[in-house]
C-alpha cells in the first residue's frame, strides 16, 4: 500500500514539472498513459526506500500502539527475532530495487525519454486568444478582436499572409469566420464572412508605383497546409548512448572510454604548452609515465626555481630577450587554457556524470535497506501507527537522506569530493543513525521519554542553573 502511495506522490510531482508541455497538444490517452507508465518506472528508485521507511514505522508502531511488542517481548522474543524474517524482506527488496536499477530502468528511461522529446517537439493546437498575434500557423499572422465561446465564433479578424517570403504585402481583413483543423491535422480551414483582401503586387525595386489589388466577398474559405501538428514519435537510437539508458557494464565500458580520450586531451594540451626547458622536461615526465628516458624527472625535490640563478650566466641584453620569451609564452598558454577549459570541462563533467549513475544504482538500492533499520526501530519506539504520525517522521527524513544525497553529489560532480565518498554521503550518515536506533529499540531505551533528556541535562548543566530552572517550574501555577 505504501508503495503505490509513494509512486502516485512522486507521478504528481512529475505531472507538475511538465504540464506545460503537455498541456494544449491534443495528446491521445494512449500516450499519455504510455508517458505516465514509463514515468512511473523512473520513479522506482526512490519509491522503494521511502516506501520502505513508511511501511516499517507503520507496521512497528501499530505492534506497539496495540501493545503486541511488549506481548511477544514478554515471551521471551526479542526484538531483533521478530525483526529478523523482515530483514529478509527488506534484503529481498533491495535486491529487487537493484535488478530494476540496472536492468529494467535503461530501457524504460530510453523509452521514456524518447517519448517525452517527442511530446516537447510536438507543436500546440491552434488556440486563438482576443486581442493578441497567433504565429502557430506557417506563413500566417492572425488577430481576432472578439471571441464568441457559445458558437466558437471568430469577430473582427486580421490576416497577415507571409507565405513565400512577403512583406505583409498580402492583408486580409473579414466581419467573423470559423477555423477548424482537419482530422488528419495537415490542413487548417478557415471560413470567412464579409472581408476584403488587400494585396500589392509586381514588386521591382526599379518602380516607384506598384499595382494594388482590392477584393470585396462575402465568404471566403482558406485551406493551409500546416506541419507537425500531427504526432510524431522520433527515433530511439538518438538517445541510446545516454548515460541513463546503460547499465553497469555498460556504465563502466563507456566511462573507460571517455576518461582515455580525456587524458589524450589533456595530455596533448600540456605537450602543446611552452615554458623553459627545464619546467617541460617535469610535465613531459609527468604525461609521458611510459618513457623510461624521462624517468629521471619525474621526482624532483625542487619547490622553488629561482630566475637569478637561471639568468646569472647569461648577458644582460639576453636576458631580457629570455624575460620578453617567457612572457610571450605565458600569455600563450594563458589563451590556450581560456580556449580548451571548457571543453574539457564538459567531458570531465560527462565522464562524472556515468561514475555517478554506477554508484546511484548501488546506494538508492542499499537505501531500502537502510530505512528498514531506521524505520522498523523508530516505529517500535514511538508506538505510533496509522498514516499519521509516521507519514510526517518519513516525511522528514526522506527529505534529510535527499538534502544530504544531493549535496555528496553536487560535490562528487564537481570534483570537490571523490566520486565514492560524495555518492555514498548520505549512506555514511544514516547507517550509523539505523543501527544505533535498532540497539535502542532492543535494549528498550526510553529515547522518546522526556524524563531522560531531563537527567541528561542534570548531568550537563550546572547545579546552580539547575536549581533556578526547576525552582521556576514549581512556582508556576497549575504545573
Amino acid at each position: 500500500m505504501t508503495f503505490f502511495i509513494c509512486v502516485f506522490i512522486l507521478l504528481m510531482q512529475f505531472l507538475w514539472k511538465y504540464v506545460d508541455d503537455l498541456v494544449g497538444k491534443g495528446l491521445e490517452w494512449s500516450v499519455l498513459s504510455e508517458l505516465l507508465f514509463y514515468a512511473s518506472f523512473g520513479l522506482l528508485p526512490y519509491a522503494f526506500p521511502l516506501s520502505m521507511l513508511l511501511a516499517s514505522i507503520m507496521t512497528f508502531g501499530e505492534l506497539g500502539e496495540n501493545y503486541e511488542l511488549v506481548a511477544m517481548k514478554s515471551s521471551g522474543i526479542s526484538l531483533f527475532r521478530i525483526m529478523k524474517p523482515l530483514i529478509m524482506v527488506a534484503v529481498l527488496i533491495t535486491c529487487t530495487a537493484f535488478f530494476i536499477a540496472n536492468y529494467v530502468l535503461p530501457h524504460t528511461n530510453l523509452r521514456f525519454t524518447t517519448l517525452l522529446w517527442s511530446v516537447k517537439q510536438q507543436r500546440p493546437e491552434m488556440v486563438l486568444k482576443a486581442g493578441v498575434f497567433t504565429n502557430e500557423i506557417d506563413g500566417y499572422s492572425i488577430r481576432v478582436g472578439r471571441i464568441d465561446n457559445r458558437n466558437n465564433s471568430l469577430h473582427d479578424i486580421l490576416i497577415y499572409d507571409h507565405t513565400n517570403n512577403k512583406a505583409n504585402q498580402s492583408v486580409t481583413v473579414a466581419d467573423s469566420g470559423f477555423l477548424n483543423i482537419t482530422e488528419d491535422k495537415n490542413y487548417m480551414v478557415l471560413t470567412l464572412y464579409k472581408g476584403e483582401n488587400f494585396s500589392e503586387e509586381g514588386m521591382d525595386r526599379n518602380r516607384r508605383n506598384y499595382p494594388f489589388r482590392r477584393d470585396k466577398f462575402e465568404k471566403q474559405i482558406l485551406n493551409v497546409r500546416v506541419y507537425n501538428f500531427e504526432f510524431q514519435r522520433r527515433d530511439e537510437n538518438i538517445f541510446k548512448n545516454s548515460y541513463r539508458m546503460l547499465n553497469i557494464k555498460q556504465l563502466k565500458s563507456a566511462e573507460d572510454s571517455l576518461s582515455r580520450d580525456y587524458k589524450l586531451r589533456v595530455r596533448n594540451f600540456i605537450m602543446g604548452t611552452r615554458y623553459n626547458g627545464y619546467l617541460d622536461q617535469r610535465l613531459f615526465a609527468r604525461v609521458m609515465g611510459k618513457d623510461s628516458l624521462l624517468k629521471q624527472y619525474r621526482v624532483d625535490s625542487v619547490k622553488y626555481i629561482d630566475t637569478k640563478i637561471l639568468l646569472s650566466g647569461t648577458e644582460i641584453w639576453n636576458n631580457q630577450e629570455v624575460i620578453q620569451t617567457a612572457i610571450n609564452n605565458a600569455r600563450n598558454n594563458f589563451q590556450e587554457v581560456n580556449s580548451i577549459e571548457n571543453n574539457l570541462y564538459a567531458r570531465k563533467r560527462r565522464i562524472n556524470m556515468h561514475e555517478m549513475e554506477f554508484h546511484r544504482k548501488f546506494t538508492l538500492s542499499f537505501a531500502v535497506l537502510i530505512f528498514f533499520f531506521i524505520g522498523a526501530p523508530l516505529g517500535a519506539i514511538i508506538r505510533k501507527g496509522g498514516l499519521g504520525m509516521p507519514v510526517v517522521v518519513s516525511i522528514m527524513l526522506f527529505i534529510l537522506y535527499y538534502i544530504f544525497s544531493m549535496t555528496g553529489e553536487k560535490s562528487a560532480r564537481e570534483d570537490v569530493w571523490n566520486m565514492a565518498a560524495g555518492m555514498w554521503f548520505s549512506s555514511f550518515i544514516f547507517l550509523p543513525v539505523g543501527i544505533w536506533l535498532t540497539y535502542k529499540a532492543v535494549t528498550d531505551s526510553s529515547i522518546m521519554l522526556a524524563d531522560t533528556y531531563v537527567n541528561l541535562l542534570k548531568k550537563i548543566l550546572p547545579d546552580r542553573l539547575l536549581h533556578k530552572i526547576f525552582k521556576d517550574e514549581d512556582s508556576t501555577p497549575d504545573q
